[in-house]
């Protein structure tokens, strides 16, 4: 794991997430909520990097109550630790094992109707990726499993196993549009039918074997990412989850409370541009950003995989 952060994952656009949620650190500006003892929740907690700087902030704007969630039970625990550790004053910290898609389940079970401030970062963390146990890299030979949450019954190999021909195209062409779909789901399905495909270095290869050949270069990605994207999303249902988080973020915000959601894929930042116009056009909320933001040239030199973040945040004004 040579390279990994400190705390095994560098949270992205950190500054623009609490500026966005009226807890910037910087003097107060006209229009942000006054301090006090808010609602802040944190549906991907990941290692706790947002969660910690949040905390923090609330500490020194009165306290209130930090709700944080994860599908993964070991970040949970690794960012529950964190938290603790920082003892920030005034702040008591919620923490579940839950997907975002649970969050206004989450609310019911603690009895609070509403929150302050949401925050969902739909990306992995950088040490999911490098863990053996979630099969998520090709870039050591391991079980192909990609399930993030163990609540999940099926790994990506039982996918594999299973889909038809058409189901595995569509699925490379939806959540990665990878332009060989159709190439590399008949090569699985012919695969399959004399050996299972049961590892990370296995499936990487098969991928490799029907893609054209391409120059090394500055920026070449492996044939193979797109499919272990594709098949990480599928497994992990996550489109399906930030839908549903979408569609419970109108009866979860108070009036005037703020939302702030960062994507790392056309597909997820597509359902929050989407949905969150919608709201502005029936008036329930203000856009914060009228087009995403993107990390700085200093953050992207020095984080290159907080490249691809975009991030959109909005203020609600009520139904």
């Amino acid at each position: 794991m040579q390279g990994l952060p400190e705390h095994g994952h560098e949270p992205v656009m950190v500054a623009e997430a609490l500026r966005h949620l009226g807890l910037a650190e910087t003097a107060a500006v006209p229009g942000e909520p006054q301090p006090g003892k808010r609602i802040i929740m944190d549906c991907t907690v990941g290692r706790g990097g947002h969660a910690l700087r949040i905390a923090q902030a609330m500490a020194r704007q009165g306290g209130g109550t930090l709700i944080a969630l994860d599908v993964d039970p070991a970040n949970l625990k690794f960012a529950r630790s964190r938290l603790e550790e920082a003892a920030c004053t005034g702040v008591e910290v919620r923490t579940f094992h839950a997907n975002f898609a649970e969050a206004a389940d989450v609310l019911e079970t603690l009895e609070i109707e509403r929150v302050d401030g949401l925050l969902a970062d739909f990306g992995v963390s950088t040490n999911q990726l490098l863990e053996t146990k979630h099969g998520l890299s090709f870039s050591a030979d391991l079980p192909l499993d990609m399930r993030l949450d163990p609540r999940i019954r099926k790994k990506a190999a039982d996918l594999l196993l299973e889909w038809d021909e058409k189901t595995i195209a569509q699925t490379l062409q939806e959540y990665a549009q990878e332009r060989y779909a159709w190439r590399i789901a008949r090569k699985i399905v012919q695969t399959r039918a004399t050996q299972p495909i049961l590892s990370t270095g296995q499936l990487a290869s098969l991928v490799r074997s029907v893609m054209p050949p391409v120059r090394a270069g500055r920026g070449q990605i492996d044939p193979a990412t797109r499919t272990f994207q594709a098949l990480r999303m599928a497994v992990n249902l996550e489109l399906e989850s930030i839908e549903e988080l979408l569609a419970s973020v109108p009866a979860m915000l108070k009036k005037d409370g703020r939302a702030v959601f960062i994507s790392f894929h056309s597909g997820e930042d597509r359902l929050v541009k989407q949905a969150s116009r919608q709201w502005a056009d029936q008036g329930l909320c203000e856009l914060l950003t009228k087009k995403p933001e993107e990390p700085g040239e200093s953050e992207q030199y020095q984080n290159p995989r907080s490249r691809s973040a975009k991030l959109r945040a909005v203020k609600w004004m009520g139904s």
